[in-house]
């Protein structure tokens, strides 16, 4: 497995959000670099389990695209991820250095005519969980959640 670099609390934020940003390895299983880290934080700040659950998957989701699509495996390419959560927000960002895509482009896989299609499945499990936007070039997504007030 190759190595990751991560920076340890970047400035801004509030006190209480967890902030790490991580530059992954383009091959198989280079996302759990980030997903125990991530996953324990969301249970530190109080997420219910349906919402890590999301969460998880989306985050999941975005980084394999990153790897396999963007970077298409690339070993002189990189994944950026940056994560921020607190108590009322899950912001993950990931970039990959591929050429990008045009979100719009992606097939709705709910069609009748494209039940059997496995491709663009997880674009849509990642609108489903969370926000999602895209920058300019398509080689960048930025998942957010926010939760309400929380009780009490």
């Amino acid at each position: 497995m190759g190595t990751h670099a991560a920076a340890g609390e970047p400035a801004g934020g509030s006190a209480d959000e967890w902030r790490r940003d991580y530059e992954l390895p383009s091959e198989r299983g280079s996302s759990r670099l980030v997903m125990d880290e991530l996953l324990e934080q969301l249970g530190v700040h109080g997420w219910p389990p349906s919402d890590i659950f999301g969460i998880h998957l989306a985050t999941e989701e975005a980084i394999v695209n990153a790897i396999v699509h963007g970077n298409k495996f690339d070993p002189a390419k990189t994944v950026r991820v940056a994560c921020a959560v607190s108590q009322d927000r899950a912001r993950i960002e990931v970039t990959d250095d591929g050429a990008g895509f045009d979100p719009a482009s992606v097939p709705d896989c709910t069609l009748e005519e494209r039940l059997e299609v496995p491709s663009g499945r997880g674009v849509m499990l990642m609108r489903s969980f969370m926000a999602i936007a895209y920058n300019a070039r398509g080689n960048g997504v930025v998942l957010e959640k926010r939760r309400g007030p929380l009780p009490g």
